[in-house]
C-alpha cells in the first residue's frame, strides 16, 4: 500500500477531513448510549477541545508560517499576523451575519431568524468546523509546495489533533438537540452533519494555496486566527461556566500537551 505521503495532496487532504468529519460523527453518536455524559465530563472534553485548538494553532500553523517568511528578516511575522487577523475578522463577520446559536447561550446571534433552535445550534457548530477543515488543506498544500518548514507528518499530526478534539463537539451539538425532544437518530444525523464542512473548506483551503503559493504563510496564519476565536469565543466561555473550572483547566491543559507532542514528534 502506498504510504500516505506519496498520496496526491487532494487525497491527503479529502483522508484528513474525512478523518475529522468522522470523529465528530462519533461524537455525535453519543446521543444513543444509555448513559450520557455528566456536565463535568462534558466541561473537561471542552477544555480539552481549546488545549488541542491552541497548541496547533502555534506549533502547526504560526510557527510555520513564520518559518516560510524568513526571507523577509525582521518583517517575517507580517504575513502570518495579517493572515491571523483575518481569521478572526472573518469569524467577527459571520458571527454577525450568520444565524446561530451556541449551546450553552438561551438567545441566538447574527441576523434575526425563525429558524428553529435545532437549526440554529447545528449552524453554531458549522461556523467553527469551518476554520478546522481550512487548517487541514492548507497544511497539506503546505506540505506539497515542498517547503522544508512542512512536512506531509506535521498535516498529519494536524488532521489527528483536530479530529480528537472534533469528538465533544459532536458531543457538544448532538446532546442539546437531544434534549429538545429530537429522536436518538435525528440528533445523530444533524450532529454528524455539522462536520461535513470540513472536508469542504479542506479542499477550497487546498486549492487556494496550490494555486496561488505566496498565499501560504497568509493561509496558515488565517487559519490560525479562526481557531483561536473560536476557542476564545466558545470553548473556554462554555467549558468554565458551569462549575467544573478546574476539570476544564486540566483538560485544557492535557489537550495542549497532546497536540504539542503529536506535532513534535510526527512533525
Amino acid at each position: 500500500m502506498t504510504p500516505i505521503a506519496e498520496w496526491n495532496p487532494f487525497w491527503q487532504t479529502l483522508t484528513g477531513t474525512l478523518f475529522t468529519w468522522g470523529v465528530t460523527a462519533l461524537g455525535a453518536a453519543a446521543v444513543f448510549l444509555q448513559r450520557t455524559p455528566s456536565r463535568r465530563m462534558h466541561d473537561g472534553m471542552l477544555g480539552f477541545a481549546a488545549g488541542v485548538m491552541i497548541a496547533a494553532s502555534y506549533w502547526s500553523l504560526l510557527a510555520p508560517a513564520i518559518a516560510m517568511s524568513e526571507s523577509l528578516g525582521r518583517w517575517s511575522f507580517f504575513p502570518p499576523l495579517v493572515g491571523f487577523l483575518l481569521g478572526g475578522a472573518f469569524l467577527r463577520i459571520a458571527d454577525r451575519l450568520l444565524p446561530h446559536q451556541h449551546p450553552a447561550v438561551a438567545l441566538p446571534e447574527g441576523l434575526q431568524t425563525h429558524w428553529r433552535r435545532s437549526v440554529l445550534l447545528v449552524t453554531a457548530i458549522t461556523l467553527h468546523n469551518i476554520p478546522e477543515g481550512l487548517a487541514v488543506g492548507v497544511a497539506f498544500g503546505a506540505a506539497a509546495a515542498g517547503d522544508s518548514a512542512y512536512t506531509v507528518a506535521s498535516a498529519i499530526a494536524l488532521a489527528i489533533g483536530i479530529g480528537i478534539q472534533n469528538f465533544p463537539e459532536g458531543v457538544a451539538v448532538s446532546m442539546p438537540l437531544r434534549g429538545t425532544g429530537m429522536s436518538r437518530w435525528r440528533a445523530f444525523f444533524w450532529g454528524q452533519l455539522s462536520g461535513m464542512v470540513e472536508p469542504i473548506a479542506g479542499l477550497l483551503g487546498l486549492l487556494a494555496v496550490t494555486l496561488v503559493k505566496p498565499l501560504l504563510p497568509y493561509a496558515l496564519g488565517f487559519a490560525a486566527g479562526a481557531m483561536i476565536y473560536v476557542v476564545v469565543e466558545d470553548a473556554i466561555p462554555e467549558s468554565q461556566g458551569n462549575g467544573n473550572t478546574d476539570v476544564a483547566t486540566v483538560g485544557a491543559m492535557l489537550g495542549f500537551a497532546l497536540m504539542m507532542t503529536l506535532d513534535v514528534a510526527l512533525g
